[in-house]
């Protein structure tokens, strides 16, 4: 069973920076990609950013492309989400997934790091 660590999520004004961090328990696994997604209070969770661990193809959501960056490191097996200009409206918890074959959604989770925006 591969257990996610998440870490970096907290209270930050806005227009400030976090930078979020999660790898999986088991340093030697290898997935075929992670994502960090989040749930506002009172709202469905979302994709926020993925990407993928062979070759670091990434996606990001259009509502925080210019904002968000996610990027990995290979030789830490650690996923990062770099979030710049936070917004009010980034409120939410943070949950880091992944996902272990390309025959799967993401089937591992994190217990979620919260991240609070005070305007």
């Amino acid at each position: 069973q591969v257990q996610l660590v998440e870490s970096g999520g907290g209270l930050v004004q806005a227009g400030g920076s976090l930078m979020l961090s999660c790898a999986p328990s088991v340093r030697t696994y290898s997935p075929y990609s992670m994502a960090w997604f989040r749930r506002p209070p009172g709202e469905q969770r979302e994709l926020v950013a993925s990407i993928t661990w062979s070759d670091g193809e990434s996606y990001t959501a259009s509502t925080v492309r210019d904002r968000f960056t996610i990027s990995r490191d290979n030789a830490k097996n650690t996923v990062y989400l770099q979030m710049n200009n936070l917004k009010p409206e980034d409120t939410a918890i943070y949950y880091c997934a992944l996902r272990s074959s390309m025959h799967t959604y993401f089937d591992f989770w994190g217990p979620g790091t919260q991240v609070f925006v005070s305007s």
